[in-house]
């Protein structure tokens, strides 16, 4: 019989979904910190969306990553 109260990802899963949900977080508060009018300076085209696409790798991972305490 199946254990329906367990959860679908483990505790390393879900602390990494955090950080990545972080990490997504600070990327878009980076862009709307470009001073350059309509956010087309280094912060607001560069830097900012690939902070953004680092969370979103991270939130990936967090997803496919096996947690080796959780069967």
């Amino acid at each position: 019989m199946e254990n329906k109260d367990r959860l679908a990802f483990g505790r390393k899963n879900y602390i990494l979904m955090l950080v990545g949900i972080v990490v997504l977080a600070i990327g878009f508060i980076i862009m709307t910190l470009d001073t350059e009018q309509y956010g087309l300076g280094f912060m607001g085209i560069t830097l900012g969306p690939i902070v953004v696409f680092a969370g979103f790798i991270i939130e990936f991972f967090a997803i496919l990553i096996k947690d080796k305490n959780h069967d």
